[in-house]
């Protein structure tokens, strides 16, 4: 396929998914985004910011990450004027390493689920519609993603789920931003392609998947983006 015809193809994505954002933000102030400042989250913030300027825009505030990830997040913030929420752990990175250890080498999903899973599930439950940067081609465990499903919050709550960008593929997000002149992560120019924490993020260790150097392949996901409504519904509550 030419470069033409590529960017005639992006072009028509970008107005497809503007159509979908159309109808799925509401400005009722009960729909968010979730934001890790990789290159299709930005890019779909981006494009939320088109039709409602003040959606909230979630990011997970680990402790861990890069320092250009934190120095990225704040330009586009501060640029864009984003309506940023941190979402912070109830515990620091001193307290927790202080009262459990480095718990992202002894147990990562206690790790994760500690400093991600709670506080934006705890998070979550004030909307209505949660807007995902999520993409099938990004992972295997990612391959059956719908762009639109139920999600039940631990609390029993459940919300609607987007994944506009599901059928996106990698090439298609950066023709894209090139396209909007979104400026991206440096990251990327260092041979990341899955950036997260900086102590469980590394090189890919396989060149054909993306997420194969986050957690040394000790797993895959974090734990955010695998609970779907039907297996959180079956379980009794706690």
């Amino acid at each position: 396929m030419s470069t033409l015809a590529i960017a005639a193809e992006v072009r028509a994505k970008l107005d497809a998914l503007r159509n979908t954002l159309a109808r799925a933000i509401t400005r009722n102030a009960d729909v968010c985004l979730t934001c890790s400042f990789q290159a299709e989250d930005v890019l779909l913030a981006r494009l939320a910011i088109e039709r409602d300027p003040s959606i909230p825009i979630l990011f997970l505030d680990t402790g861990y990450h890069f320092a250009e990830t934190y120095a990225y997040r704040d330009q586009i913030a501060q640029q864009w004027n984003l309506n940023l929420i941190n979402l912070l752990p109830e515990k620091t990175v001193a307290e927790q390493e202080s009262e459990f250890g480095i718990l992202y080498q002894s147990a990562p999903d206690r790790c994760c689920a500690l400093r991600k899973v709670e506080p934006l599930f705890k998070a979550l439950a004030q909307y209505r519609v949660w807007l995902t940067g999520l993409r099938r081609e990004q992972a295997r465990s990612r391959a059956a993603l719908e762009e639109s499903a139920a999600f039940a919050l631990p609390g029993g709550k459940q919300i609607l789920k987007l994944a506009p960008l599901a059928a996106w593929t990698t090439r298609d997000v950066w023709y894209a931003c090139e396209e909007l002149a979104i400026p991206l992560l440096p990251l990327y120019a260092r041979g990341y392609s899955s950036i997260g924490c900086e102590p469980c993020t590394s090189l890919p260790l396989d060149p054909n998947d993306p997420r194969s150097g986050r957690w040394a392949g000790r797993k895959v996901e974090c734990g955010i983006h695998i609970q779907a409504a039907s297996q959180q519904a079956s379980k009794p509550a706690s």
